[in-house]
């Protein structure tokens, strides 16, 4: 899944190679980019769990740190040499992957403007979003632009599925709560609806639940329920899942950006560009 980035300025062959090995995956430079920012990207996320571990925390603190600020300075690097190898940089850090990027390493510099001790809350916020760079993995993973195509696609059919589940548990929390009433727990009909959502999803916290006979019985039925619920956005995905499951090349198109390309594509579908 490639990032909206334009295509890279005409007339400069370093940007144009800068622009193949930093946003394609077709080339061995391209690919070799990938692994390593890849790598790059697990093991920072791997230090920034580490480092909400107090006992680690207290020991290794200053090593982690340390490595915290050479992954800040690696990503920055990085988003400096995307924003040079497109035409329209601004183009590229408005986009998803761009805010992502700049997630990457904006918390890390925002905490050297809060040296306070009242401010280590806030710098704890600030930081825990490092944890977004983990999204970039989707840039580098061929399967996630199936998956995406997949849910793209039954985005309208779960909209009206997760309505119609709305309705259900409005209408289940009503009747649990004339059947069950106030003496047991049951107070008003949200409390109800919180409570159909948690027995239709399995999940069952067993903080509220009915103690009459006809209320056991009517949550004995919604358990079942909701267990062929549950298959339903499943059987939905999986569907689309089957129809997106085609060869996909990472190719951006250089005059319009277009991508989701088939394999054997020579020209851009969308503009006819050559690829």
């Amino acid at each position: 899944m490639k990032t909206e980035a334009s295509a890279p300025p005409s007339g400069s062959p370093w940007r144009t190679r800068l622009y193949e090995v930093v946003f394609e995956a077709e080339t061995v430079g391209g690919k070799t980019f990938d692994v390593i920012l890849l790598v790059t990207i697990l093991i920072s996320a791997a230090v920034v769990v580490l480092e909400s571990v107090r006992s680690i925390r207290d020991v290794h603190g200053e090593i982690l740190m340390q490595a915290e600020w050479a992954f800040t300075i690696v990503f920055t690097i990085e988003y400096i040499l995307r924003l040079i190898s497109v035409r329209r940089p601004l183009r590229y850090a408005t986009s998803f992957f761009g805010v992502i990027d700049l997630l990457a390493i904006l918390p890390s510099y925002a905490s050297l403007f809060f040296p306070g001790v009242h401010y280590l809350l806030a710098i704890r916020v600030l930081r825990v979003l490092r944890i977004f760079r983990i999204l970039k993995l989707a840039e580098y993973v061929s399967e996630a632009r199936v998956i995406t195509s997949a849910l793209r696609a039954s985005a309208r059919k779960i909209s009206v599925f997760l309505l119609a589940i709305l309705i259900l548990v409005t209408i289940i929390g009503s009747l649990m709560y004339v059947i069950e009433g106030e003496a047991n727990g049951f107070d008003n009909i949200p409390t109800g609806v919180y409570w159909a959502i948690v027995t239709l999803t399995t999940v069952g916290y067993g903080d509220l639940s009915p103690q009459t006979g006809l209320g056991k019985a009517f949550a004995s039925l919604v358990m079942i329920l909701g267990y062929a619920i549950i298959a339903v956005p499943t059987g939905i995905v999986t569907v689309e899942l089957g129809r997106s499951n085609k060869s996909i090349s990472t190719q951006v198109c250089p005059e319009c950006n277009a991508q989701d390309h088939d394999a054997d594509a020579i020209y851009c579908k969308y503009c006819s560009a050559r690829l």
